[in-house]
């Protein structure tokens, strides 16, 4: 099993609040694909990174997970992809974690 988790920023590149309607079509998108979804939506979550490798930049994040018995990498990099074309980012981190449920 695989837990992927998505980290969506809630501005655009230009300090742009994201319309909710972003959010909602990627929930309702992976809810279908995968049929649950746990959202960390109460609390942003700080992102900070250097940039340049001097410069620190904040983001202000939601996560969203979904749970997998495959994980299609192909299917995941065409869809990050996506997310980064309609949140107007350079990059959105998707990242998978192998798990054991118990």
């Amino acid at each position: 099993m695989h837990l992927i988790q998505l980290l969506l920023p809630l501005y655009d590149n230009d300090d742009r609040p994201l319309p909710k309607a972003l959010f909602s079509d990627v929930r309702r998108e992976l809810i279908e694909r995968f049929g649950g979804l746990t959202a960390y939506t109460r609390a942003p979550v700080d992102g900070l990174w250097l940039e340049d490798g001097e410069h620190a930049v904040r983001d202000d994040l939601v996560i969203y997970e979904v749970m997998a018995p495959k994980l299609d990498r192909a299917w995941w990099q065409d869809y990050r992809s996506s997310l980064e074309t309609r949140f107007r980012q350079e990059r959105i981190m998707v990242r998978a974690h192998r798990v054991n449920l118990l």
